[in-house]
């Protein structure tokens, strides 16, 4: 991904960037500095940034269980804090923020001064070439005033003071990185996409879980399973209640945070307060996978005996059924029930224990 030219500035420089990377902490110091430009700020301090690159790391490491490296140190901040407070693993940024600048723990800070050790200064070695090993290991006072000797840096540091120490952005750089902040963000994107699939092969979407969690649309499926409850009652798997349309909520059995899909197979009804209950959970799967075939296969029946049924699942099929193999191991006509269980068990078992073995909670729910 090629970033835009400049007269003003060396992008060669900022393309090599992230070269190096074997821990994640570049990533959310840089992204940190955009979030910082973005809101029109051109001077910040490293407690500042760190804050920032908590919380960005909070929905990966709690919400989708990334895995960021090898014992990193982001990872274990985002532990701590969430050890110490009653936050939701979808807390919206700004109330991560508020609690941040709060919080007055020993533990955190010694985390928060690990993690300004060496990226605010290591940020920024393509643009240092001459600057070599023995440099690194200088005393920071030292480290930072022959950094500032150097010409063409994206910033500056004044005199170091802990976590209050301050950047200054150039001017250059900064009117560079904000005049193209979109195509960087993207660029950065991409980089982290790279780095954390190659440490999270086996968890799928990775692009989707940069972020905190949206609100998705699943009214298809919602009027498909309002129309099968009209015909025959349904009763949702973890607490045997009726569904009716006044409470009706669609769960994913393997949670969205890992999946990242809405696929229909992994979606079925169940109430709202007790979606809500289970959240990013892992249901029981001796307890609930019965369950769930004995409902899915029964609205699988009606889609081959009733023309109402047939229509709003064509409907929901071209959204939410992206794997033709899939459509035709489930959804193709007459199947017996142990043809449908048998296929519906080889398509979520293995997401289902991909999940499990990176963290996520079984379930059981509590009446």
């Amino acid at each position: 991904m090629n970033l835009p030219q400049s007269e003003q500035v060396n992008n060669k420089h900022l393309s090599r960037l992230f070269d190096n990377t074997s821990e994640c902490y570049k990533f959310f110091w840089f992204q940190a500095i955009l979030t910082k430009i973005s809101e029109g700020k051109s001077s910040f301090s490293y407690e500042e940034l760190i804050n920032e690159m908590i919380c960005d790391a909070w929905y990966m490491v709690n919400e989708y269980h990334l895995n960021l490296g090898p014992n990193d140190n982001l990872e274990n901040a985002v532990k701590y804090l969430s050890s110490k407070v009653d936050l939701k693993s979808s807390e919206k940024k700004s109330v991560l923020l508020e609690t941040l600048s709060n919080v007055d723990d020993k533990e955190l800070i010694r985390l928060k001064k690990i993690l300004i050790q060496n990226v605010p200064y290591r940020l920024q070695a393509p643009f240092m070439p001459s600057f070599k090993g023995k440099d690194w290991s200088f005393g920071v006072y030292k480290r930072i005033n022959h950094i500032n000797e150097h010409d063409g840096l994206i910033y500056y540091f004044n005199s170091y003071d802990g976590l209050n120490t301050r950047i200054n952005m150039s001017n250059d750089w900064l009117d560079y990185l904000s005049n193209n902040i979109e195509i960087i963000k993207g660029w950065l994107k991409y980089n982290m996409i790279i780095y954390l699939q190659k440490r999270n092969p086996s968890v799928p979407g990775i692009a989707d879980k940069l972020y905190p969690p949206m609100e998705r649309k699943l009214t298809k499926v919602i009027k498909y399973w309002k129309l099968i409850t009209d015909i025959k009652p349904v009763h949702e798997i973890y607490g045997n209640n009726l569904i009716d349309h006044n409470d009706i909520s669609i769960d994913h059995f393997v949670p969205w945070s890992y999946v990242a899909h809405d696929e229909l197979w992994n979606l079925h009804p169940t109430t709202k307060s007790i979606n809500s209950s289970k959240n990013n959970s892992l249901p029981d799967w001796e307890k609930y996978f019965p369950l769930l075939c004995n409902q899915e296969y029964l609205s699988y029946e009606l889609i081959w005996k009733n023309d109402l049924v047939h229509s709003e699942f064509n409907k929901c099929a071209r959204e939410h059924l992206n794997n033709l193999e899939v459509y035709h191991k489930l959804y193709r006509e007459k199947l017996s029930k142990e043809e449908f269980v048998f296929g519906l068990e080889e398509t979520i078992w293995p997401v289902y224990s991909s999940a499990k073995n990176i963290g996520f909670r079984d379930w059981i729910y509590d009446k």
